[in-house]
Order: structure tokens, then sequence, then C-alpha cells
């Protein structure tokens, strides 16, 4: 690439990346606020992009145009990798640096691939080179979320949450992702009508604030109340270098998390309710703990009137690790669990379906990798898809851990029988790794993504942040200061029905979107115009 097209992709890529949330203290009023989706800001790099492509004079120039916009877009959007690696994992810098590039590179790829196909449509009517545009970029940006285990972070479409997020409930992000680059396309290839009437568009959806919420609102809903769940969520604030060491973290750990779970069970002000803990927020196995610590949890409970879901490493050598939640409930324990409080409790258990690559398993082939760091990695089992809700106080509770709320057509799994389908969702997370970034307000905003896709309140655990509630139209309603101790009280709306997206994806996945994707293309391919004919 040339210079000053060079500079075009990699800002325009950056671009991109500040758009799911905006990483500066530079505020303009309700339009650009530090944390927070700007979908205008991402609808403007899109046109930058087509507006490349569609300059581009062959298919590999296509190609490294839209690659090195996505790989722009992508270091620009998990940087923090870097935290995790070197300033917890102790591997040196460039390495880190190098590492970050590597991944954001090796996913750019799918990016590439789309732009040197739809180069193909040059030679063809606006509305193909439209359509084909979107379904490519969509194709691209599934093959991403779902290939090599997935990574899909970051994705467009969540960019849009304030913009198109009344589009969730029946298309999901990467429709919502579609629709915003169909938008772009139609406002660089169109005519001038189209370009008029992409142009009104986009100025309602991506300029004016707050258009995204103002819709789902006054949007029938496919779901209905189910009651008032009174929540307490907990905030250790253990730093990552501490949470794991013997004389510091661990030992905080016990003791606040323990104090917090006795003080909510003889609250009445929570009766009927829930206390959730973060992911490992006992940062040992069970059987590694005294077990009188477990009499004294396990006593608390069973006379409070509160259930818990307490984050917590599972297993054995010979069986196997899980990174779990269990859940507690009020009442006697099975008649021969005394010797056992914790098994006496657990009477409910979710294990992590959906690993971290280099985190909880090893890819084959990069032990060497791993074996540079100095994190304490887990190589643990895969819980089942789905599993069963956690019930309690009327509710259907689905606990999901970490980054398995990225992936909203596995959590649309839990929906397919409307009578088992969750009626809240908890998310139980540790973003510590990555310290006081943008990660973790772009992990808030995925869960708001799904809340307003399946039509649920979600409600999140984290030791550092985003410890907050959201509503099942995706609407926060209250968060914990990042990076403070402390805990959370609220009270959440706990919902039933399915919507058209929980019904489809429970059912079929992502299918029913590529499949949309594949026919648009190949009505778009057999209506071009053959190259030599009058």
């Amino acid at each position: 690439m040339r210079g000053r097209v060079g500079a075009a992709v990699v800002l325009a890529g950056l671009a991109h990346a500040a758009a799911l949330a905006w990483p500066f203290e530079l505020a303009l009023g309700a339009w650009l606020r530090p944390g927070e989706p700007v979908a205008g800001l991402q609808g403007a790099s899109l046109l930058v992009l087509v507006a490349l492509l569609a300059r581009a004079q062959t298919a590999f120039a296509a190609a490294v145009r839209a690659g090195g916009f996505a790989l722009a877009w992508l270091a620009g959007t998990f940087w923090w990798l870097f935290v995790s690696m070197h300033v917890y994992g102790g591997l040196a810098a460039p390495l880190a640096v190098a590492a970050v590039l590597a991944l954001a590179a090796f996913l750019a790829l799918d990016y590439a691939l789309a732009a040197a196909v739809w180069w193909r449509w040059g030679h063809a009517g606006v509305a193909a080179r439209v359509g084909a545009f979107a379904a490519l970029w969509t194709l691209a940006e599934m093959a991403r979320g779902v290939l090599w285990t997935g990574f899909p972070w970051g994705a467009g479409g969540y960019a849009q949450i304030e913009a198109l997020g009344w589009l969730a409930p029946w298309v999901g992000v990467y429709g919502m992702g579609a629709a915003s680059a169909a938008l772009a396309a139609a406002l660089v290839l169109g005519g001038a009508v189209l370009r008029a009437g992409a142009g009104v568009l986009a100025l309602a959806l991506w300029v004016v604030p707050t258009t995204g919420p103002g819709l789902v609102a006054a949007l029938p809903d496919a779901t209905q109340a189910a009651g008032p769940l009174p929540v307490r969520l907990l905030q250790g604030a253990i730093a990552q270098d501490q949470k794991f060491d013997t004389e510091a973290g661990v030992p905080l750990a016990l003791r606040w998390y323990g104090q917090a779970i006795v003080h909510a069970s003889a609250d009445p002000k929570l009766a009927g309710g829930l206390v959730v803990a973060p992911e490992t927020a006992i940062p040992l196995l069970p059987q590694d703990i005294d077990a009188d610590y477990w009499h004294a949890l396990a006593g608390a409970v069973r006379a409070g009137r509160v259930a818990v879901l307490l984050g917590v490493p599972l297993g054995s050598f010979t069986d196997g690790y899980t990174n779990s939640v269990v859940g507690w409930q009020p009442g006697e324990p099975a008649t021969d669990a005394g010797l056992d409080p914790f098994a006496a409790l657990s009477r409910y258990r979710y294990d992590k379906h959906h690993l971290v690559p280099f985190g909880e398993f090893i890819p084959r082939g990069f032990r060497w990798f791993t074996d540079l760091m100095h994190i304490p990695l887990g190589d643990f089992d895969r819980g089942a898809l789905p599993q069963p809700p956690f019930a309690w106080a009327g509710q259907r509770i689905a606990p999901n851990i970490c980054y398995e709320d990225l992936f909203g057509e596995e959590l649309a799994a839990g929906f397919r029988g409307p009578a088992s389908a969750p009626t809240v969702l908890v998310n139980v997370s540790n973003i510590a790794w990555f310290g006081d970034t943008v990660a973790i307000d772009q992990h808030r905003h995925i869960s708001r993504l799904r809340a307003l896709e399946l039509g649920r309140p979600m409600v999140r655990a984290t030791n550092t942040g985003a410890t907050a509630v959201i509503d099942h139209r995706g609407r926060l309603v209250a968060e914990l200061p990042r990076g403070q101790r402390g805990v959370l009280d609220a009270t959440v709306e706990a919902r039933t029905g399915i919507t058209p997206y929980a019904a489809w994806a429970a059912r079929w996945g992502l299918w029913p979107l590529v499949a949309a994707c594949v026919t648009v293309l190949a009505l778009g391919w057999m209506r071009r115009p053959r190259r030599g004919a009058p």
C-alpha cells in the first residue's frame, strides 16, 4: 500500500476499534462518552474501508487493504492482551507485542479473503455490490467467531448497540453488523437517490444519540415479566498479581468473600434473593481449604434465606479440573453430607463450556509459548452445552463464565424449550488479567448485547469490574466503581418468553445467518453482467 492509502487504512481500523468503547477522556455530550460505543465512528470507518476497496485495482490489493484495516482494528481492540502476557505473565514486552499482532494478523485473514472475493463483484449492479459487501463482511465476522475455537471479541455490531440495538432480538449482533455494513456500502456505492436515503438513515442512526434504546423501548416486547429477584453482587477487587498468592490474595479472598456471604445470608432485606461471587472468587480447590471454613459457610447459608452462586475451580488430578460455578440454597443438607459441608451445599454445578485458549487449555503445538510465561494456567475439562439453570425463588438462573457471553448462539442453546428457558442470566468474570483498561467497558457492552438478544436481564459479578445489573433491554441499571471492593444491591425483573433470535439460534445456531448471506451472494452473482457483454 502507498503512504496515504496505508495511513487511511490504519486510521480507519483504529477508529473502528475506538468505536467499540471510546478509550479517551474526551467527551462531547451524549454523543461521545468515555467507555461508551460510538456508532457514527464505526460507520465512518466502514465508509472509508468500502471506498478504499472500491478503488483497488486488483483482488490482491483489496485483500491487503482489508487485511490492514482488520489488523489495526483488532490489535486496537484487544491490545490489552499485552497486559496479561507481559505485566502478569512475565513475557518480554517485544514478544508480548508480537503475540498480539500475530493474533490480530491471523484473524484479519478472514476479512482479507472476504475483500478479495468482493472485488469480483466490481462489474455488478449497485444492489448486488452492496448486498455482497454486507454478506461477505458478515461471513468474515462469523468465521472469526467460530473457527479455531472462535474469538469474536470486538465484532462491529457491538459499536451499534445504541443505534441498531432494536435489531438484536431479531438478528443478533452479527445481523446488526450486517446492517451497518450494508448502510456504509450504500452510502459509498449508491446513486444519488440511494445515497440520499442512506445518508438520512445514517444521520438518524449513527449521529443522533440514544436512538437504539429509544427504539427498543418503543417496539413490542417478546418477553413478559416473571417477578422481581433481589441480588447482591460481590466485587473483591483483588489484584491479579496477588490473586493466587497464598500469603496475600488467597487469605484475603477467603476472608472477604466468606464474610460477605455470611452477612448476606443474615440480611433480612435480601430474603429470597441471590448472592453472586465472581469467577474463581475462591482461587483454591475446595479440598485444599480447611473444612472449618466450609462448615462456617454451610451453617450460615442453611440458616439464611438467600441462595449463593460462587465461582470456584473443581476436580482432582484423576478426575480432571473444571472452571465452575456452584449453587447453594438454604435448608438441611443430605443426611450423609455432614463430613463434607461443601458437597452438602453444592447441589447445583455449572462447568464452563467455552474455554479460553492458552488460559484454560493449551492448543496442540503451543506448549513452548505458554512455557515462556509465568501464569497459573489451567488445563480444564469442558462442560456440556446446554446445562440446566439454577432453580431458586421461582426463577431459572443461567450462569456463564467470563468470555462465554461473547457466544450468543451458545447461550441461546438453553432456550430450546420455553418452559425450561432461563429467566435471568448471570455472568461471573475476572478481567483483572487485563488491568484497568477498556477491556472492562467492552465486556460490559458484550453483556448488554446478550441481554438484548435473549430478552433477559444480565447480572455481572466480577473481581475488578464491570460488576453491574443490566435489564432485558440492554440498559445499564446499576454498576459498582471499577477496581473498588464492595457489594452491589439491586432488584432485577426476571423475564419469560422467547425472542425471535433466541428461537432460531437455539435450534440452528448461526446457520440461518450463514444461509442468508450465501443466498444474497448467489443471487447477486447470478444477476451480475458478464464481462464483455454488451
